[in-house]
């Protein structure tokens, strides 16, 4: 047997095992359990891992689609940065999400400069080729990108970068959706990508405080699998603690470095969740020692809030786990990743998009 061969995170006969633990810890009540991150929703949709899980026990994606809750009020910041004659970065999904007016990728087809990155990094690339323009970089994204936008920011861009900055942290959502009735939340898995920022360590007070555990997964079927299973175990056990299931990559205290950088350039804030609305402490904002570089300040605009729950549509249902995209009138027919209705199946880390691949799968 090749060396390497003895394990793997995608092996159906550790699956079916994995299949008789969570039955067998399984309690004898309903049980939610919530993640935050689109790569988990993939992984689950993708090898049909809610076949697997016992009758009663059901996992729901949250707010992990940093695409589906930028607020339409950033949204529409940046349309007017565009409109005014900045070169607008940003990364592709953000283009196709419904602002107050029109999409970015809209407004690019009226002339406006809107283009696509990869990176903070490539959006000061940008700047520099284009020294008589100001370029904007559209900066989203949790912990796992926020660090990103810091580095470039302290490493001495050119006077014509800007960023608006559109950050947020998960630890305050995963508060919000515990603190806003009916909570029929009963565990989370923690992102992974994430944590290895913010390490596992950063949701002990939460565990403590709402009685919930809290699970660190990683990302592959045996990754997700093993994280419900220690889900379970804890339930069963009456146990409301942080385990790591994902060692490989995330320790207790995540990446300091990275942790650094945040708190150097950015200040914390209350930030807007689009279909969830105002959650105290969950936005970053950068410091005055870099207030030449931010875009709302130095353009001095003030966006406007838009539709942020399309009449009809149950998207923000979705982000706070109350339902599931299926759930929704438009899913599917209304509303597909070709004539998206709501942000959810804008992003490709959003439940509604990531169901209309791969079929949700509830039971095969």
């Amino acid at each position: 047997m090749e060396a390497g061969a003895l394990f793997t995170l995608r092996d159906q006969a550790r699956a079916e095992r994995f299949q008789k633990l969570l039955l067998a810890w399984a309690p004898d009540r309903p049980v939610k359990i919530v993640h935050v991150c689109g790569t988990h929703e993939i992984t689950i949709a993708q090898h049909g891992l809610r076949s697997l899980l016992p009758e009663n026990v059901e996992v729901l994606e949250g707010p992990g689609c940093p695409v589906c809750v930028t607020s339409t009020q950033d949204f529409d910041c940046a349309l007017q940065l565009a409109e005014r004659g900045a070169i607008l970065c940003t990364f592709g999904d953000m283009t196709r999400v419904p602002g107050t007016r029109m999409t970015l990728e809209e407004a690019r087809a009226e002339g406006a400069d809107v283009r696509v990155v990869l990176s903070a990094a490539d959006a000061v690339e940008v700047a520099r080729r284009n020294p008589q323009k100001p370029v904007v970089f559209f900066a989203v994204g949790f912990e796992t990108t926020a660090p990103g936008t810091a580095a470039v920011l302290l490493d001495h861009p050119p006077d014509n970068f800007y960023v608006l900055v559109s950050h947020k942290l998960i630890p305050p959502a995963l508060e919000a959706l515990l603190s806003t009735p009916p909570v029929e939340i009963s565990a989370f898995l923690a992102p992974g990508h994430v944590s290895t920022v913010i390490g596992a360590g950063a949701y002990r007070g939460i565990a403590a405080r709402f009685h919930v555990p809290i699970v660190v997964a990683g990302f592959e079927p045996l990754d997700i699998l093993f994280a419900i299973a220690l889900v379970l175990r804890q339930l069963k056990e009456g146990r409301a603690e942080v385990e790591n299931a994902y060692p490989r990559s995330v320790t207790e205290a995540g990446n300091l470095r990275a942790q650094a950088l945040l708190r150097e350039v950015f200040a914390v804030g209350p930030a807007l969740w689009r279909g969830i609305g105002e959650i105290p402490g969950s936005g970053l904002y950068l410091r005055e020692e870099f207030a030449k570089h931010d875009a709302k300040r130095e353009f001095g605009v003030e966006g406007r809030v838009g539709e942020e729950k399309p009449p009809g549509c149950r998207c923000s249902d979705v982000l706070m786990a109350r339902a599931v995209p299926t759930d929704c009138p438009f899913y599917g027919h209304a509303c597909t990743p070709l004539t998206p209705i709501g942000p959810c199946m804008v992003g490709a880390e959003g439940a509604c998009n990531i169901w209309y691949r791969y079929g949700g799968r509830p039971r095969l």
